[in-house]
C-alpha cells in the first residue's frame, strides 16, 4: 500500500487497520482522523471530553487532539486518517458540510452510530480506498473523491441522527441561550457566573443543567470555545502567535501560550508547524 507523503515526510493520507494501529495510549497526530468502529466497545477520548461507545460507529478527531480510547472490548477498527495539506475541508465546505459537523464542534460528541446497513456502506467504500492506494497508478485525484464522499456520507449520517434527537431529546431553551451567548461573547466573558446572570439562573443551576445537557461543565465549554478559536487562527490564518493573543484578549503571547499548551500539551507554534496553514489563509490575499 502506499504512502501520499508531503515533501518533508508528513503522512498526507493513509488507512490503518486495529491489529497495527493502536489506540490504547494517548497519541496526537496531525492528521484529521476518521475511525470506523466494526465490532467491541469502549470509552473514546478526545482531549477533555470522553463517551462510551459500541460498534458500529464512527468516531472522529482533528489535528493534535490527544485521543485514546480505554476499556476496549473486543473491538476491530479501520483508520481514515487525512491532512489537511491533501484535502481541505475548509475549502470544500459546501460539498462536504463537515467541518463544524464532524470536526471542530464543542458542543456534539464526535460520533455517529451507525446501523449494519450504514456499516456496510462505510467498509464498503474504505474497502475501495484501500485498492485505490495499493494501485500504483492511481492519481490523488481519485483518493480525494473517495474521501470526498465518505465526508459526504458521514456529514448525512450525522444530521439525521440529529433530527432524530430532536424529536425524542427535551430542548433546554436555557442551555441553547447559553450557547449562543458563548458564541458571541467567549472573548470577554470567561466566568460562569457572567452568563448565568444573563440567563437569570444561580452558577449552580447553570453547572448542573450544562453538564446533563452538554456533557461539559460552563468551565470546560469557555476553555473548548477558546482553544477552538485559538487553533482556527493558527490553522486558517497567517497571523503572528503575537496577533493571535492580542486578538483572543489574553496580556501576552507567553499567557496566551501556557493557557494553549495546558489543554492541547503543545505550544502554538508547534501547532501550526505540525498542522500547517491552511491554503484558505491565503485565497484573499
Amino acid at each position: 500500500m502506499k504512502n501520499i507523503l508531503s515533501e518533508n515526510g508528513e503522512n498526507l493520507f493513509s488507512i490503518e487497520k486495529s491489529e497495527n494501529f493502536s489506540l490504547e495510549t494517548p497519541i496526537q497526530l496531525s492528521q484529521y482522523l476518521i475511525i470506523l468502529i466494526h465490532k467491541g466497545e469502549g470509552i473514546y477520548h478526545a482531549d477533555f471530553a470522553s463517551f462510551n461507545f459500541s460498534g458500529p460507529t464512527l468516531l472522529f478527531s482533528t489535528p493534535l487532539q490527544t485521543i485514546y480510547i480505554e476499556q476496549l472490548k473486543n473491538i476491530e477498527y479501520t483508520v481514515l486518517k487525512f491532512h489537511g495539506d491533501f484535502y481541505c475541508i475548509e475549502a470544500h465546505r459546501e460539498e462536504v458540510a463537515c467541518n463544524g459537523l464532524l470536526f471542530n464542534n464543542i458542543y456534539l460528541e464526535p460520533s455517529i452510530i451507525i446501523s449494519e446497513q450504514q456499516h456496510n456502506d462505510f467498509n464498503k467504500l474504505l474497502l475501495q480506498l484501500e485498492e485505490e492506494l495499493a494501485d500504483p497508478h492511481s492519481s490523488e485525484m481519485i483518493l480525494k473523491a473517495y474521501l470526498q464522499v465518505i465526508l459526504a456520507k458521514c456529514s448525512t449520517a450525522k444530521l439525521r441522527t440529529m433530527e432524530k434527537d430532536i424529536v425524542t431529546t427535551f430542548k433546554d431553551e436555557k442551555m441553547e441561550q447559553f450557547r449562543i451567548l458563548l458564541d458571541e461573547k467567549y472573548l470577554i466573558l470567561r466566568k460562569p457566573n457572567d452568563y448565568a446572570q444573563i440567563l437569570s439562573i444561580s452558577p449552580n443551576t447553570l453547572t448542573k443543567k450544562s453538564i446533563k445537557y452538554f456533557g461539559k461543565t460552563p468551565t470546560q465549554l469557555i476553555q473548548d470555545r477558546l482553544i477552538l478559536e485559538a487553533k482556527k487562527q493558527l490553522h486558517l490564518t497567517t497571523r503572528s502567535i503575537k496577533e493571535i493573543a492580542y486578538l483572543l484578549q489574553f496580556n501576552d503571547e507567553h499567557y496566551f501560550s501556557r493557557f494553549f499548551k495546558k489543554y492541547t500539551q503543545i505550544s502554538p507554534q508547534t501547532f501550526r508547524n505540525k498542522g500547517g496553514i491552511s491554503q484558505v489563509a491565503y485565497l484573499s490575499k
